[in-house]
């Protein structure tokens, strides 16, 4: 007899048992393969998937600052460098 079950279709079309599957092998096919012949990938994936909050942060405070600095004379073009020279060694 037939059943009902829930499946979840990462984007390769590949049918998993649980959306954490599905989204750990959609991680690791963004990530494409990591260390001798791609044996790191899932390994790194889950790291990804466990510490979301975390790198999501980073990424945040990168963007803030990438942001404020926007407005700002980027490093490469200061025209004017004042060196004061001290003799304590």
């Amino acid at each position: 007899m037939a059943t009902e079950c829930t499946a979840y279709r990462d984007s390769k079309g590949t049918l998993h048992s649980s959306l954490e599957k599905a989204t750990l092998e959609d991680l690791a096919a963004v990530l494409g393969r990591v260390g001798d012949e791609g044996g790191m990938t899932s390994g790194v994936a889950r790291m990804i998937f466990d510490k979301r909050s975390e790198i999501e942060r980073v990424f945040a405070e990168h963007d803030a600052l990438v942001k404020s600095a926007a407005g700002r004379e980027p490093f490469g073009s200061i025209r004017n460098i004042h060196v004061i020279k001290s003799d304590v060694h």
